[in-house]
């Protein structure tokens, strides 16, 4: 059972909701269509993308500009 979340950056309902409980998956559903999609990642790929998400928040662009 995904144990859904947001973040706590999150100010409202418009964001997406993240169940990181499963070993070797992701899930990820926008929190305003909580019956719509699902999009799951690789926990490998997830982990990856967090990374990108932290050093892009710390130089203000993304190392790909």
């Amino acid at each position: 059972m995904p144990n859904w979340r947001t973040s706590t950056y999150t100010k409202n309902e418009s964001c997406v909701e993240v169940a990181d409980n499963h070993p070797e998956k992701v899930l990820v559903r926008d929190s305003k269509r909580r019956a719509g999609a699902v999009v799951t990642f690789p926990r490998q790929i997830w982990s990856h993308f967090i990374e990108f998400s932290k050093r892009s928040a710390e130089t203000g662009k993304s190392s790909h500009e």
